[in-house]
């Protein structure tokens, strides 16, 4: 297990983190410490704890929103899915009834190509 000291409001934090996660878990304190300090400007010295907790708040506002868009792109993918399935199946019926229109455009073509160079009279016989 890997260890980490990150700063947080001025103090030195040691932290433990799996290997390999030691600039992750860098970046995170970083991004925890500005909104701290983003909150001290905006309110003055409310206390530590207090300023810790609001900061706490702010960070589980944005993953309760990324949850919640989460669940929702994910039920507009599933949408997608569906709808492309049924355009799949939709275009291979239609091509299927294409195909069967062609084929019966053929045969009564050649039918009608065997009537005509089976008629009796002066001509020259088609096909």
């Amino acid at each position: 297990m890997a260890q980490v000291t990150v700063n947080i409001m001025g103090r030195q934090f040691r932290m433990a983190c799996e290997d390999g996660q030691e600039s992750h878990v860098t970046k995170l304190a970083t991004d925890l410490d500005r909104r701290i300090e983003g909150l001290r400007t905006q309110f003055g010295q409310v206390g530590e704890l207090r300023m810790i907790i609001m900061a706490a708040l702010m960070v589980a506002d944005e993953l309760d929103e990324s949850g919640t868009k989460l669940k929702r792109l994910d039920a507009e993918l599933s949408a997608l899915k569906d709808a492309r399935v049924v355009s799949t199946d939709r275009d291979r019926v239609a091509q299927d009834a294409v195909a069967a229109a062609l084929n019966s455009a053929a045969e009564r073509i050649e039918a009608a190509a065997k009537r005509l160079n089976q008629s009796p009279g002066p001509g020259v016989p088609l096909g």
